[in-house]
């Protein structure tokens, strides 16, 4: 019950009781009208689907009765003069005759020539009196049928009318004129075809479905065609004023006082439109049952409602507890180590939370480019890429999904004017470079030295057969930014371009390598290491671009690689078959080259520990494993130098704080650029030498000063803080408050030594 103690636990459970129990009031009229509206949807959308099936099959038998005309026309069986001909009419007729039989929909297929008193069909020759007394239109005298075989120029259907044969049968049946030669303005005759109205209304019986309504096919003046009429029917006036002002798709209209739904198609091919209306009132009628649900449903949820609100707000309020229970704890480290906490004062705790966050945020952000620098020095020198996690991958924006990789090495030769500021800018613009016409992008490393920087550049090979042209060109692209952007080009090392990601140290090896032996000490040299392997005056067993990797790596203690190289080397000599003096004068070289660079870094003990017989070995495999050892003993001689040198100089960099941090210009740039060391790897080694970041060692100093001006003089709060180099004076006030847990007025009263009288603050310090 504890929970209920808490205003921010109360208020989920409002919110939750509003959440579950008001909108219940709402919800049987919107899932019921919701459920209409979607049955009615649904009901529009297959009903206008089948309009458009019907039109489509419509169309297709429309085009088929003018395809038969137009080859009845050119069909030389039925020429006029072989129609009248006694001795060829049978033919004709037989040709008539196939043509009906191509269409399943013509009921009798009808040849009359203008001006003739005879009219041909697929059953035989009859005169026009004769065929008029036959057949008995119920809306069409024999004088306008005889004027409209005669005049029509364009394909005209009539509607559906009742045609009487001799035999008393009647069918519902419509006529369609299509006059010949088609699309002749002066034609010669017509086509008549008679088309039972169920052969069209078969198509569109299943539109409706169980609902009662209406389905029309109008011709293009509007006139009903054919009409399957379900439970109601509309007067001539009515489907009239309709029709004229209705458009295809779907609409709401009141038709006779009530609500209909009516779809409408058209066709491009004849001008039908197609139409089906539906009374709305009947789709309710469709999901009564759904109230009845919904009813219960909603006492159900009522009484079920106060209980699920309260679990509901436990579950919701259980993490936040947690969390806040979390940053207090995290506060409470933080006054350990002199940081900054998150306020507690007034507030939920929401307020809480998010004031920690912002805290720890701001924080981060100030770490993340040294955290990022570090991650990506570190895959300099132990490579293994694709074995990072992609959380880790997406924290610091990275990405090696590129088919190849390299690393560049770029220097620079500091001037005397070269400020902080302009180096901060210059890696701030290498920290991520990406060119696109070339599929490429790069990720800037600080190096050690303040005046090299490293780049990892993956791309996608283009249409160049060969990766070293697209290499190149990524090299030009990224000297024509460093002009355009600060109007100089570094000198640079390119090493040799790798299909892994996980390769990237060997390629770093090999950059410093062509930095290290690039021709001129100046600006704008480019250096590549493929070059250099290849340039070869001489004939060696082992290339010299292998030598000085083995020498680079060893340089910059980087033992993978150099265990790498010479298991290469030693597996090369095992398959060459070369006789054993010759192996012994190739092994002498990898062992020169790695006792001539343990000379040069200083290590010449190393020589007294090479044991006699490490040439005069019975196999290639006890020289390899001599040659592993010696290379780990010098890589963790350089690991032990390496650390031994970062360690004097944190001592001295500290040693300059305890004597500058009065400085308000004292910051991380400048102190690297006073100790000739990247800013990225004075923040990485200063944290792991000292055991606190370079800031809060600052502020610690300064803290110290201003508790000892505090006790020892009666000089003005703001005085003080200037004299330690601090500008934000109301700033310094909070920090002070957040770790002391106290003003520095308060702090003044409780430990100053004989100035509580006179001790005078000119800043509200409270």
């Amino acid at each position: 019950m504890t929970y209920f103690k808490s205003k921010l636990f109360v208020k989920y459970i409002s919110s939750y009781m509003f959440i579950l129990l008001i909108p219940l009031l709402f919800l049987t009229l919107f899932v019921y009208r919701n459920a209409v509206t979607n049955l009615r949807s649904e009901i529009e959308q297959s009903s206008l689907a089948q309009l458009t099936q019907a039109k489509v099959i419509i169309d297709g038998r429309m085009k088929e009765l003018g395809e038969i005309a137009s080859r009845i026309s050119y069909d030389e069986r039925l020429t006029p003069y072989r129609v009248h001909d006694p001795i060829t009419s049978g033919e004709a007729i037989q040709a008539l005759d196939q043509y009906k039989a191509t269409s399943s929909i013509i009921g009798e297929l009808y040849l009359y020539f203008h001006g003739d008193q005879k009219i041909y069909s697929s059953i035989g020759l009859n005169n026009y009196e004769v065929f008029a007394k036959n057949t008995l239109f119920r809306n069409w005298d024999k004088e306008t049928l005889f004027m409209d075989l005669n005049e029509t120029k364009f394909p005209t259907m009539r509607p559906a009318d009742m045609v009487s044969n001799p035999n008393g049968r009647q069918d519902s049946m419509l006529a369609y004129l299509n006059p010949i030669t088609p699309n002749n303005p002066n034609p010669h005759g017509t086509v008549m075809y008679l088309i039972k109205e169920s052969e069209l209304t078969s198509l569109i019986d299943l539109i409706l479905g169980n609902y009662k309504g209406l389905t029309y096919i109008l011709d293009n003046k509007g006139r009903v065609l054919v009409g399957n009429r379900q439970g109601e029917e509309l007067g001539d006036t009515e489907l009239h004023s309709l029709f004229d002002s209705l458009s295809p798709g779907i609409h709401d209209r009141k038709i006779g006082g009530k609500a209909h739904s009516i779809i409408s198609v058209k066709s491009d091919h004849n001008g039908f439109s197609y139409v089906t209306m539906m009374p709305s009132a009947q789709f309710f009628s469709s999901v009564l049952h759904v109230r009845s649900f919904i009813m219960m449903l909603f006492f159900i949820v009522v009484i079920a409602g106060a209980a699920i609100a309260v679990l509901l707000a436990r579950a919701q309020y259980q993490p936040i507890s947690m969390l806040v229970e979390f940053a207090a704890s995290k506060s409470h480290a933080a006054r350990s180590n002199n940081e900054p906490l998150p306020s507690k004062k007034g507030g939920n705790e929401l307020d809480h939370i998010r004031n920690a966050l912002q805290t720890y945020s701001s924080r981060i952000d100030l770490q993340e480019p040294f955290a990022r620098n570090h991650f990506l020095s570190l895959l300099l020198k132990y490579g293994n890429a694709q074995s990072l996690t992609p959380e880790l991958l997406d924290a610091f924006n990275l990405a090696f999904d590129r088919s190849h990789h390299f690393v560049m090495v770029l220097g620079w030769q500091l001037s005397d004017d070269d400020e902080p500021r302009s180096r901060r800018e210059r890696s701030e613009m290498l920290a991520q470079l990406e060119f696109p016409e070339l599929a490429a992008y790069g990720y800037g490393v600080e190096l050690s030295q303040p005046d090299q920087f490293g780049l990892i550049i993956s791309f996608n090979q283009g249409y160049e057969a060969d990766a070293f042209v697209q290499v190149s060109r990524i090299v030009e692209a990224v000297r024509g930014t460093m002009l355009e952007t600060f109007d100089f080009i570094p000198s640079i090392g390119v090493g040799s371009c790798y299909a892994s990601p996980d390769q990237l140290n060997q390629s770093f090896i090999e950059a410093c390598s062509a930095f290290e032996l690039r021709l001129s000490t100046g600006n704008g040299t480019v250096t590549y290491f493929e070059k250099l392997s290849y340039a070869s005056e001489q004939d060696v067993w082992i290339p010299g671009g292998t030598l000085m990797k083995l020498s680079q790596s060893l340089k910059q203690g980087s033992y993978d690689v150099t265990a790498q190289i010479i298991r290469e080397a030693v597996s090369n000599l095992q398959s060459s078959g070369l006789s054993a003096l010759l192996v012994r004068c190739i092994g002498a070289d990898l062992l020169n080259t790695m006792l001539k660079t343990a000379s040069e870094l200083g290590h010449h003990s190393l020589v007294q520990g090479i044991a006699p017989n490490m040439l005069y070995s019975s196999s290639l495999d006890e020289l390899e494993r001599g040659l592993l050892r010696l290379a780990a003993k010098i890589c963790k001689q350089v690991e032990q130098r390496t650390q031994k040198e970062e360690q004097s100089v944190i001592e001295r960099i500290a040693a300059y704080i305890d004597t500058h941090y009065c400085d308000m210009n004292l910051s991380l740039e400048t102190i690297a650029f006073e100790f000739g060391i990247s800013p990225s790897h004075l923040s990485r080694s200063f944290k792991e030498k000292t055991g606190v970041n370079f800031l809060t060692y600052i502020w610690k100093k300064r803290m110290e000063q201003v508790k000892h001006q505090l006790e020892t003089t009666s000089d003005p709060l703001k005085d003080i803080i200037v004299k330690v180099g601090y500008l934000d004076t109301p700033n310094f006030i909070r920090k002070f408050k957040k770790e002391t847990g106290c003003t520095p007025g308060q702090y003044r009263k409780m430990h100053g030594q004989g100035f509580r009288a006179g001790a005078v603050l000119d800043v509200d310090d409270e």
